[in-house]
């Protein structure tokens, strides 16, 4: 379908003959939605494709309308940029809190006028974008605030679908993350990608100074030196063994020790530091993972200097988002329960 507003952008879909007519190959190789998919109104609820059928039949589409959108809960605000791409062929006004703003429990957040046709069908895919852009942001803030100035990095990328880590890690550094390992994810972000070596490398050449070594040999001056310690051996003893190895080229090592070991512990991190300041290795920061959250965060600052969070992020719950028609051709109105009138948010700045 062509965008009779923009030629070189898909039609969004008007009416239910639409959507039946479409045609989806259920042989993808992905299940995710394409842009242009998006962009055609694919992902909404079908109701609002036929709202505009029952609409149109009336002649009542083109009714200028005000909607809020307002959030279940406070948090940080992200995905608006997404938001004002969906609606770039839309002849409609935006108003919206900036990426990285934070928002209080039924703040309005976005206000859009317009002709409701211009808008209705993305009502879906426009509400699901703030949801869980905002809720990954929200959770990054709770990580970065727990830090205390120290370096927080997103690893939750292999906890969502791949469609959507992207998004997910590009939220995180809105809400404060200082990298992320996803390429996608911090390429979108404007930031190189950052992480250290994998178990699995470890693993194979079955010594974790020999890992050490040859990452000092084969990666990148530009990447840090930060080697996992808890593959093999005791995590205070091998964080030594690799310090005499690299010596003043290690810039770091990793704590990722899992939980049938008794997870990284603020008695294990204080342990290994000590060591590694006894033998003379000050210098060498330490980085921990594995199930970090904003107490644990805390719990370490003192001892740590940087924190890699995966799941906390990844599996935050999306801010439930709420649009509502408050104004009828320039009228106020409301359904049952909620004030009627497009709400004053001074806070609010027109994007287009």
């Amino acid at each position: 379908m062509v965008n009779k507003h923009n030629p070189g952008q898909p039609q969004w879909v008007h009416s239910l003959s639409q959507v039946s007519s479409r045609l989806v190959k259920q042989d993808r190789p992905f299940f995710s939605a394409t842009h242009e998919e998006i962009s055609e109104g694919l992902t909404t609820d079908i109701y609002f494709v036929a709202a505009q059928d029952i609409l149109k039949h009336l002649v009542l589409e083109r009714t200028s309308v005000a909607v809020d959108i307002f959030p279940s809960r406070k948090g940080v605000f992200c995905g608006i940029p997404e938001c004002l791409n969906l609606l770039s062929t839309s002849k409609v006004e935006i108003w919206s809190l900036g990426e990285g703003e934070t928002f209080n429990e039924k703040e309005v957040v976005v206000q859009i006028r317009g002709p409701y046709a211009e808008f209705g069908v993305y009502e879906t895919p426009l509400l699901g974008i703030l949801a869980h852009s905002s809720g990954w942001a929200t959770a990054a803030r709770e990580c970065k605030e727990a830090a205390g100035g120290k370096k927080v990095i997103c690893f939750g990328a292999r906890h969502v679908h791949p469609a959507v880590a992207p998004v997910m890690e590009r939220a995180a550094f809105v809400g404060g993350m200082d990298g992320a390992a996803c390429i996608l994810g911090a390429f979108l972000a404007g930031h190189e990608p950052g992480g250290t070596i994998p178990h699995a490398a470890i693993l194979i050449i079955g010594d974790t100074v020999v890992a050490a070594q040859t990452f000092q040999k084969v990666i990148p001056e530009r990447v840090p030196r930060i080697i996992l310690v808890d593959t093999f051996k005791d995590e205070a003893e091998e964080s030594l063994r690799v310090a005499e190895s690299l010596t003043s080229q290690l810039d770091g090592i990793r704590l990722d020790t899992p939980s049938e070991r008794g997870g990284v512990s603020a008695a294990l991190a204080k342990e290994v530091r000590s060591r590694l300041d006894i033998a003379g290795y000050s210098n060498v920061s330490i980085v921990v993972s594995g199930g970090m959250d904003p107490d644990r965060i805390s719990s370490l600052r003192e001892i740590v200097d940087i924190f890699g969070v995966g799941s906390y992020i990844s599996a935050r719950s999306p801010i439930d988002m709420t649009m509502d028609i408050k104004e009828i051709e320039g009228k106020p109105i409301a359904k049952r329960g909620r004030i009627p009138g497009a709400e004053r948010n001074p806070r609010l700045k027109k994007r287009r």
